[in-house]
């Protein structure tokens, strides 16, 4: 019965991660467009409204909370529409539109870059962070570990090689893949979530590992 109720709670989970993750980029969007039609309201709107001698009437009846409840239901009902084949060839035509409207497909498509370069969809396929010479010596490149060099590559140069993906800044969705000899590979001990992050702030965020490791050592000192 409890291993039921986890699974339940798993996939009601990872239903409403999949709904923030698919409704967040749209959300913004439309958010930055209300912004700059609300400023036009605003000031030229409502200058004409008030030459005319219209308005709108204002009451002060409000739903408690009715925001977040709003906001929630979206969430999970964004989420239902992405887990279903229907529903995710719906949403995939919604963003076939989006590319014809002018300036909105530069800020959806590249906050949706964002988001799914910070969602464990996207960190789950990058086991390591590591830092290799490239593009030539003494230049050194932060890289994300996709596993071991096999198949026709490995035979070609009977080398144990190491698939780095290199991304590019501040776009992580793009870059190179390279092949690494494993001897040349430094591994970094930074998580994928902040090695992403690091890549996407330009290398303004940086993770401070060093202080991770003496809150971990201090901690083990206090058990002894």
């Amino acid at each position: 019965m409890q291993e039921k109720n986890s699974e339940r709670i798993k996939k009601i989970r990872k239903i409403f991660v999949r709904g923030i993750f698919s409704i967040l980029p749209l959300a913004v969007t439309i958010y930055v467009i209300l912004f700059f039609l609300n400023i036009l309201e605003n000031s030229i709107g409502k200058f004409i409204n008030e030459m005319i001698g219209l308005g709108l009437r204002k009451t002060d009846f409000k739903i408690p909370a009715i925001g977040l409840i709003v906001s929630i239901l979206l969430v999970f009902l964004s989420g239902f529409i992405v887990t279903n084949f229907i529903g995710a060839n719906f949403f995939a035509k919604i963003e076939k539109f989006l590319h014809r409207i002018p300036i909105v497909p530069k800020i959806y498509f590249g906050i949706k870059q964002i988001v799914e370069a910070f969602s464990l969809q996207g960190s789950q396929l990058f086991s390591k962070v590591a830092i290799v010479e490239y593009p030539r010596k003494g230049i050194y490149a932060i890289g994300f570990v996709t596993g071991d060099t096999k198949g026709e590559i490995k035979s070609k140069t009977n080398k144990k090689l190491i698939n780095i993906f290199i991304p590019t800044t501040p776009n992580p969705t793009s870059g190179m893949l390279v092949f690494i000899p494993e001897e040349d590979v430094e591994y970094l001990e930074m998580s994928v979530e902040d090695g992403l992050k690091l890549i996407v702030s330009a290398g303004v965020v940086i993770p401070d590992v060093n202080k991770k490791k003496d809150q971990i050592d201090v901690f083990h000192e206090e058990d002894l």
